[in-house]
């Protein structure tokens, strides 16, 4: 074995954290650490990097190894989220608590040097075009370009009808459900119902807040606390209906055994990624990052000035700049607009920012947007009945239609359904593995990245016509 295997070998046995052996992560996070409760650390984007990786890195490691929350409760990411709001709830991060008439700043905690570490990251994070835009314009434009462009064209025809069927029942049942437990119609609506849909936290619930906040509905802040216990609760039970129904649904008629639809071996080779292009994306350039970083703000930038076309000629309905580039990047990549190089390098844009910076995002949506004190306002059994009722709805919805274009419903229902409800691509493993489908990851991908760009379009339209009704 050469010098380079045994490396290798004995990096691969090594307990890892952020990808460094434990004890040089273990090392670092004490210095991190340190500066922040000697009231020391940057105030900048390094310092905010620093610490929200760290305690990141460390919320996401205890969701992933604790057995009933990795497995039904969204792991790591619903760890990081809350476990930062508790952190910052309970006061154990040092932040500027009130300025007082005199100029005297009065600071949580009593450091060798005054902090505003919850200041600090709400300014790196929460602002229009800050890093949330950054993370959500990689996170569109890699996923939706990465995707084999026949599977975008073939399975359309026959696949968005069964999500619309999923959205159509999933609403509806929501609205009969509030309506008889008299919770608001509306607001059970909005504010479950659309985020539970919407594919995740990253690329669902937090630009939905976005959207909510410019339409002047409610502050992001707000709507945020309201949807991620409706996402949490949303992801937990599409897994355990995804292990469940194909236990149940046992006839051939309605269970594919993991096949969406008759297709021959021609015909489903196409519909996957070539080992060609897994190869070309497997090769990392530097500089592909760069192209990646480049296109895909210049996606951002684009969706903001179709979104102001768009409110110049109908102002009366706003959609969001996000929902805008989503469209435009699946046309192009419906079309092959962009040369395949470009493509390559926007995946791997979008693989470098979602591999290392997910928690980053996670610990600043748990710190500058969930409210505990609002989370505990709208937990209650009514809620936990209305988030059964939209999972129930989107599995069905999209079973019954997907027989009626041809699927098979079992798979229809958990991958245009419950692939619907769940969060996003780690909700998309959890179901599938619950209902040993793996095979069937590109279709969900359909409805975790498009069907919550229809969220996006739809949660745009519902909010200018609905909004006042909160």
């Amino acid at each position: 074995m050469s010098n380079s295997d045994t490396a290798a070998a004995k990096q691969k046995s090594t307990y890892l954290l952020f990808n460094l052996p434990w004890y040089y992560f273990a090392a670092f996070a004490v210095v991190v650490l340190a500066a922040t409760y000697l009231g020391v650390l940057p105030s900048g984007m390094g310092g905010c990097f620093a610490f929200m990786i760290v305690v990141g890195t460390i919320l996401n490691e205890i969701g992933e190894r604790t057995p009933i929350i990795r497995s039904y409760l969204g792991g790591g990411a619903i760890v990081v989220i809350f476990g930062s709001a508790l952190l910052n709830y309970f006061n154990l991060l040092p932040a500027l608590v009130k300025t007082l008439d005199d100029g005297t700043k009065i600071y949580n905690m009593h450091l060798l040097n005054d902090l505003d570490l919850m200041g600090n990251i709400n300014q790196f994070f929460k602002p229009e075009g800050a890093f949330l835009d950054f993370y959500i314009a990689a996170l569109i434009t890699g996923s939706i370009l990465g995707m084999n462009s026949n599977l975008l064209k073939k399975a359309a025809a026959r696949y968005f009808p069964a999500i619309f069927g999923g959205i159509f029942l999933a609403f509806g049942i929501t609205l009969a459900v509030s309506s008889i437990m008299g919770y608001g119609a509306v607001k059970a609506l909005l504010l479950i119902a659309l985020p539970i849909m919407g594919g995740g936290m990253g690329a669902g619930a937090v630009p939905l807040s976005k959207i909510f906040e410019s339409s002047n509905t409610m502050t992001a802040a707000k709507a945020i606390s309201i949807m991620t216990p409706a996402v949490a609760i949303g992801n937990a039970i599409s897994i355990v209906l995804g292990g469940l129904v194909v236990k149940i649904f046992k006839n051939k008629e309605w269970n594919g055994q993991g096949q969406l639809m008759k297709l021959d071996a021609a015909s489903a080779a196409e519909m996957e990624i070539s080992p060609e292009m897994e190869a070309k994306r497997a090769h990392i350039d530097v500089k592909n990052l760069g192209i990646g970083l480049f296109v895909s703000n210049s996606f951002f930038a684009w969706g903001y000035i179709v979104g102001w076309a768009w409110n110049s000629i109908c102002p009366a309905v706003s959609i969001h700049p996000y929902a805008w580039m989503i469209i435009s990047v699946a046309v192009c990549k419906i079309f092959n607009l962009l040369p395949e190089n470009v493509e390559v390098a926007c995946y791997q844009w979008f693989q470098f920012i979602m591999k290392n910076l997910t928690t980053t995002l996670l610990m600043g949506i748990g710190l500058c947007y969930l409210s505990i004190d609002t989370v505990i306002q709208s937990f209650n059994a009514t809620y936990l009945v209305l988030c059964l009722g939209t999972c129930l709805g989107v599995f069905f919805g999209a079973a019954v239609v997907g027989k009626w274009v041809g699927f098979y419903p079992v798979e229809a229902g958990i991958t245009a359904g419950l692939c619907m409800s769940n969060m996003g691509g780690t909700g998309d493993v959890a179901v599938l593995s619950a209902a040993d489908r793996m095979e069937l990851m590109p279709f969900s991908q359909i409805s975790s990245r498009l069907g919550g760009a229809i969220i996006l379009l739809i949660g745009s339209l519902l909010l200018s016509l609905l909004g006042g009704m909160l």
